[in-house]
């Protein structure tokens, strides 16, 4: 998701920008194209593309991301997961297991689905609590997101994990070609430094030769941290300096690269603003970085033209031919 800024970076005439995200009234997939990196607009008018009641054993989904592979496949992941299902009469209990014993908001999949068009999609339910005999206790699997290991060969998947009513703490594995499962049992990929404090919402990038993961920390305050690691799959520097700029709570950070530069935006879903929205950062130094405050926000650049709401969402360059093809598929006839 974002908009317009006043010094006109440089454009590449074959990246435009896609946001995809949930919103908590629908706990479904909705996208958005920008052209410029700085105006988003929804391809289906606001209202989901995909519901989570299809997709999911809890009838909803969490924390979509997104990327493109290097065999030119897009991974698609996401929480399965359903905070209002109670509520809504899809189970009798407000969690799948007692919050004593196993914690809020706990489930046991992940969703993974594949693509090589955006528009006709493979799709997987992860069940991570029988796959292997360590994770049978598991009361999270959080916000998945996938990175390609040139080392190991393979897409590597990464999350938010906890035991029974443990601290949240992020774990990687990796996945199979057709991407319908893990085939590892997960390792230690961080947690945080002090005790019983967890962390959640991974997001990593390779910047030149190092790996640069951002997270949020449940402590107060809270908000975004930044780690640094010579390699992809552990060894990250805890660094306590708060990232973004927000006096609320903020979660699910999201970093992307505005094509023709190298400057990098830091996406955030700040949950604590009342509505909920989407907060912006830009850096080149990964040492300073700019508010660029929220969406539709007075004097911000970022601009949603056609929706409201949006939660944890992650963005991602596709070609023009792409977004059209989308914009074209979720036309009204």
């Amino acid at each position: 998701m974002p908009g317009r800024r006043r010094r006109r970076c440089r454009r590449s005439a074959r990246a435009r920008p896609t946001s995809w995200s949930i919103r908590d009234e629908t706990h479904s997939l909705h996208i958005a194209v920008s052209r410029d990196g700085y105006t988003f607009t929804d391809v289906n008018g606001g209202q989901p593309v995909l519901s989570g009641r299809g997709i999911a054993e809890q009838q909803g989904i969490r924390d979509p991301h997104i990327m493109r592979g290097p065999d030119g496949a897009f991974y698609l992941s996401m929480t399965d997961l359903h905070i209002y299902a109670q509520r809504e009469g899809l189970r009798d209990t407000e969690w799948e297991r007692p919050k004593a014993t196993h914690g809020w908001g706990n489930n046991r999949s992940l969703i993974f689905m594949k693509s090589r068009d955006l528009v006709h999609w493979t799709h997987a339910i992860v069940h991570v609590d029988r796959l292997f005999p360590e994770t049978a206790n598991l009361s999270a699997a959080w916000a998945p997101e996938t990175i390609y290991d040139p080392k190991a060969r393979k897409m590597m998947v990464y999350y938010t994990t906890r035991d029974g009513a443990g601290t949240e703490h992020m774990v990687y594995s990796y996945a199979d070609d057709a991407f319908t499962t893990l085939t590892r049992p997960p390792q230690a990929l961080f947690a945080y430094p002090k005790p019983n404090v967890g962390s959640i919402d991974g997001d990593i990038t390779r910047i030149g030769g190092k790996f640069h993961l951002f997270y949020v920390a449940h402590e107060r305050p809270g908000h975004l941290r930044q780690a640094v690691s010579d390699r992809i799959n552990g060894g990250y520097a805890f660094d306590p300096t708060p990232v973004d700029p927000e006096t609320v709570g903020t979660e699910a950070p999201n970093l992307w690269r505005r094509s023709g530069t190298d400057t990098y935006v830091l996406m955030y879903d700040v949950f604590g603003a009342k509505p909920n929205n989407m907060g912006f950062s830009e850096t080149s130094d990964f040492k300073h970085f700019r508010n660029l405050g929220r969406f539709n926000e007075p004097g911000s650049p970022m601009k949603a033209t056609n929706f409201a709401g949006p939660k944890h969402g992650a963005v991602m360059s596709i070609t023009p031919a792409e977004a059209d093809r989308l914009e074209r598929h979720f036309a009204a006839p």
